[in-house]
């Protein structure tokens, strides 16, 4: 009579704990020369997400990260001192220097993977990217947590792509061009009889300078005194991303810490699982064998207790799967109090006081209205 040993192997992932800083330009940039930079609120990435990552994905979780990913991107790149000013932007209504949007394709704690595309104001793309990150257990502890967002790497490494992407393509002429085509898209957007004319756009969508307004042009300047105006604005929103991060931090660390420890819970049950309905079937497969070709009493009692044996591993296995989802909805009851209200901003104007409502988007786009009745009202267009 034959017998079956059944055998399990246990793995083990080694993580890094290597840490990528963030490399500084190799000379001196003189602040003509800095593109400022804006960082879109990403998308969230659930459309994309297969029947298994939906099981697994907390949306209100997501929703919250492609606000405050954006958040602490910024303020990597404006620690390095590569670039003037880098600003979370509420929606694509301002032209800037440069753009970047994004999407969070995966973060569970243990791992982050973000796709990053850049392009800058002429329509140019710079370049598309996955970033892929996975921390190790040390990145939660309290002292490594003081130090750094467990996933900071990310960070540092789409920073440097930024800046190698700069030195190796751009030289100083075009980084002037760039900076016109920002003021004149800007210009265009709230008169564009006036300055349509100084921009083209060629076969590839991109745009080029075919001629400059004069410095004393009274209509340039009443668009600098209003672009001037939407970026104190923009610096204002910038202390809301700043606060939503501030009061996200606590519940967020502590749902990817207890993320981290649910994923590789529910590895090891989706592990022990497979194991045990890889071996479940080989011996259930065995003993039906063994019941149908047997001659003799025992032969068949052998393999119907076999078989037996093999549905209750099977069965086994169905438990351990059961138990991880159990697992999975108690996570997904994680987050529910990450909530995104923006209160009313009350802005005084010269001649009038008004109140922006909604979200931050939301206001932000009223906010460009108002702008629009300044400049009409300022150049006798009311």
């Amino acid at each position: 009579m034959a017998a079956v040993v059944l055998t399990s192997c246990a793995t083990h992932t080694v993580k890094s704990t290597s840490y990528t800083p963030i490399q500084r330009a190799s000379e001196n940039v003189a602040e003509e020369f800095l593109l400022d930079i804006g960082v879109a609120v990403f998308d969230p990435g659930l459309d994309g997400l297969s029947r298994r990552e939906e099981e697994t994905t907390n949306a209100q979780i997501r929703v919250a990260e492609s606000r405050y990913v954006p958040y602490m991107l910024a303020e990597t790149l404006q620690r390095s001192g590569n670039w003037g000013i880098v600003r979370v932007l509420p929606n694509d209504q301002s032209p800037i220097d440069v753009v970047l949007n994004g999407t969070v394709l995966h973060s569970d704690g243990e791992a982050m993977t973000l796709r990053v595309s850049v392009s800058d104001s002429s329509g140019r793309t710079w370049y598309t990217k996955d970033y892929d990150e996975v921390v190790s257990r040390f990145s939660y502890e309290p002292s490594e947590r003081q130090k750094n967002d467990p996933f900071q790497v990310i960070y540092n490494a789409i920073a440097n792509d930024l800046l190698v992407y700069l030195e190796r393509n751009l030289e100083p002429a075009e980084i002037t061009e760039i900076r016109t085509i920002s003021e004149l898209r800007f210009a265009r957007s709230f008169a564009p009889d006036a300055f349509s004319d100084y921009l083209t756009q060629n076969r590839n969508g991109q745009y080029e300078i075919s001629a400059l307004p004069a410095e004393n042009d009274p209509l340039l300047y009443r668009v600098r005194s209003i672009r001037e105006r939407d970026f104190m604005y923009i610096d204002t929103v910038q202390d809301y991303y700043a606060t939503y991060a501030r009061e996200m931090r606590i519940p967020y660390d502590s749902w990817r810490e207890q993320s981290y420890d649910a994923t590789m819970t529910l590895r090891e049950l989706q592990g022990s699982a497979r194991r045990r309905f890889i071996a479940g079937t080989a011996v259930l497969l065995g003993g039906i064998a063994a019941a149908a070709n047997g001659q003799d009493y025992v032969t068949q009692t052998g393999g119907a207790i076999g078989a037996g044996a093999g549905a209750y591993v099977i069965k086994s296995g169905f438990d351990k799967l059961a138990e991880a989802k159990m697992h999975l909805e108690s996570l997904q009851e994680l987050g529910e109090s990450l909530e995104n209200e923006v209160a009313p901003r009350v802005i005084d104007l010269e001649d009038r006081t008004i109140t922006l409502t909604g979200t931050v988007e939301e206001q932000y786009a009223q906010w460009r209205e108002i702008l629009a009745d300044i400049y009409a009202a300022e150049t006798g267009q009311l």
